[in-house]
């Protein structure tokens, strides 16, 4: 039976962690000679521009032995009215996986539900599992473990901060959010997440109290692709969430920062913090490609 990734929810905690140390050996070179995508085609679908996604994509898939099938919408018949059921139909008997790029999380959920081949969430607007795998392995080799680490998420609850909260749910992380009014994450992700989560999940207004005694600080950009009409009312709303050195004060001395990238320095995070050596995000864009190889190899293997 064929297993899609939408969301970190669509893995158990046993598999997170399977994956995240799977991970681990990838990065270290274990095993580096075995291909166990060789014949395999993997089809990329972007909806949206992409720097990290798509070369990791493009390089795992390579190095695990398959090959890609790159797509952009406008190349293709469902950027011309073509359904995308019948598109997840037809392409399900050329290829072995599909990984997609996105807005809507219903339109992912749709082809998936007519795909007969494992469909992957490459980022919609409500979820970035994906991405959230890569910050999971990052914490796992900077800390030593994810249970029982404090991470604050200062910022947008976006769907970076949505795929973070089922990662704590997941794995036993703490997880303290900080997010103007108005801008916290999804209500129903949050509440399904507290219900198994075996340290509670908050979302607050105050960075200073969601940093306090953490381990890890992560932020996103204010205003994510699709939003460049409210970016103003943005950069207003989101004074004073900046992570900077005072803000880090108030973290464990030993806390990482963490951020998605792409990075807008000098809003979400000071150019100061983004270059310290705390800063630990250009290990974490690197993970996106371990972290998606052991994705990979777990549902095509």
């Amino acid at each position: 039976m064929k297993k899609d990734f939408l969301t970190i929810m669509d893995l158990d905690s046993n598999e997170v962690m399977r994956i995240i140390k799977r991970a681990a050996e990838l990065k270290s070179g274990k095993d580096s000679s075995l291909c166990p995508l060789i014949g395999k085609s993997v089809g990329l679908i972007f909806e949206k521009s992409s720097t990290r996604t798509r070369v990791s994509f493009e390089v795992g898939i390579y190095q695990l032995g398959g090959q890609t099938v790159t797509l952009k919408t406008d190349d293709i018949q469902m950027g011309r009215g073509e359904t995308v059921a019948d598109t997840a139909r037809t392409l399900s008997r050329y290829l072995d996986a599909v990984a997609i790029r996105t807005f809507e999380q219903a339109r992912l959920e749709e082809f998936a539900a007519n795909a007969s081949i494992p469909v992957i969430n490459a980022l919609s607007d409500q979820h970035h599992p994906c991405q959230a795998l890569a910050d999971l392995l990052t914490v796992y080799e900077k800390k030593g473990s994810i249970k029982g680490i404090r991470m604050a998420y200062v910022g947008d609850g976006n769907n970076v901060a949505n795929s973070l909260i089922e990662a704590a749910a997941r794995t036993g992380m703490g997880l303290a959010l900080a997010c103007p009014d108005g801008y916290g994450p999804d209500s129903n992700v949050l509440n399904r997440a507290n219900a198994e989560a075996s340290v509670p999940i908050t979302v607050a207004n105050n960075p200073k109290e969601a940093v306090k005694d953490a381990d890890v600080i992560y932020t996103d950009v204010w205003v994510s692709m699709g939003q460049e009409d409210e970016k103003q009312k943005r950069m207003q709303d989101f004074k004073g969430y900046q992570v900077n050195s005072s803000l880090l004060s108030h973290a464990n001395p030993n806390a990482i920062v963490m951020h998605c990238l792409p990075a807008y320095r000098g809003f979400e995070i000071s150019e100061e913090v983004m270059d310290s050596s705390a800063s630990v995000v250009f290990d974490q864009a690197e993970n996106r490609l371990h972290a998606q190889k052991s994705l990979l190899e777990y549902l095509l293997s």
